[in-house]
C-alpha cells in the first residue's frame, strides 16, 4: 500500500469523515481535515502518534473562496494532492411541497455545487503528482428515491452524472474517479433525525439485516484511494447491506 499521500477529506469531522480520517492516518498518510467548525476539527480523536499527520482547516465547501483557501493550505503544507475524498453532506427531511427555493439551493450548494467547488480548486495539485484518487459521496437513496429528501436525492443523483464525466476527462492525468453510494448509515445526526421506524424498516430490507455503520464504508473507500483499483473509475460502488443491488 502507498503510504506518506496527502490526502484531503472534506466533512472530516462527522459521523463518517471521522473514522476515514483515522484509516488514512493509520496507513501513515498525510491528511487535510476539512469541515465547517474548527471546533468540530479539533475534537478529532486520533492516535498522539498521529498528530504531525493530521492538518486542519475549516471551511465551507459551498464557498468558492473557502475550496480556493483549502488548496492554497494543501499546497502549503503538502504541495501536491493524491487522495481526495468528497465526504460533506447535508441530507434534511423536508416533504417537496414545503421546500423553498433557499431550501433547494442550500442542499444542492452542499451536496454537489460543493463537490464541484472542492475537485476544481484541488484537481491542479493533482494533476502536478500524475496519479490521484478522487472518492465522491453519493447516496443509495437514489435507487429508490425517498420521500422527503428530493432535493438531496437529486443532489446525490447529480454527484453520479459528474463522477462518471470526470473520470474520462481526468483519466489521461493518471487520476481515477468513483463514487461510494451509502444506504442509510447510523451516525449521530442520523440517530438525531430519523425515528426508530424507519431504521428498522432499513434493517429489514437489507439481505444483510442489521445497522449500517460508518466503519463498513472505510474500508471500501480506501479500497478506492489504493493502488489496488488503479484500473476503475467512473464506478458507482454501492454499500448497503444487499438492499440494492445494481
Amino acid at each position: 500500500m502507498d503510504t506518506k499521500r496527502v490526502v484531503v477529506i472534506t466533512g472530516a469531522a462527522g459521523g463518517i469523515g471521522a473514522p476515514l480520517v483515522e484509516r488514512f492516518l493509520r496507513n501513515g498518510d498525510t491528511v487535510i481535515a476539512t469541515d465547517t467548525s474548527e471546533a468540530s476539527l479539533k475534537q478529532l480523536t486520533i492516535q498522539p502518534e498521529y498528530d504531525a499527520r493530521l492538518l486542519t482547516l475549516a471551511a465551507d465547501i459551498s464557498s468558492a473562496d473557502d475550496t480556493q483557501a483549502v488548496a492554497a493550505f494543501a499546497r502549503e503544507h503538502g504541495g501536491t494532492v493524491e487522495v481526495l475524498i468528497n465526504c460533506a453532506g447535508f441530507f434534511p427531511l423536508v416533504p417537496f411541497e414545503e421546500i423553498s427555493v433557499h431550501d433547494w439551493q442550500h442542499v444542492i450548494d452542499v451536496n454537489l455545487t460543493g463537490t464541484f467547488l472542492t475537485i476544481t480548486a484541488l484537481l491542479p495539485l493533482m494533476k502536478d503528482r500524475g496519479w490521484g484518487r478522487i472518492v465522491n459521496f453519493g447516496s443509495a437513496s437514489v435507487f429508490d428515491g425517498t420521500r422527503n429528501q428530493t432535493h438531496y436525492v437529486a443532489a446525490k443523483a447529480g454527484i453520479i452524472g459528474l463522477t462518471r464525466s470526470l473520470a474520462r476527462e481526468v483519466g489521461g492525468y493518471g487520476i481515477t474517479v468513483n463514487v461510494i453510494t451509502p444506504g442509510l448509515t447510523l451516525t449521530q445526526a442520523v440517530k438525531d433525525h430519523f425515528p426508530p421506524e424507519v431504521l428498522a424498516a432499513q434493517r429489514a430490507a437489507r439481505s444483510l439485516p442489521r445497522d449500517e455503520t460508518p466503519e463498513d464504508l472505510v474500508g471500501p473507500v480506501f479500497f478506492l484511494a489504493s493502488p489496488d483499483a488503479g484500473f476503475i473509475t467512473g464506478q458507482t460502488l454501492n454499500v448497503d447491506g444487499g438492499k440494492f443491488m445494481n
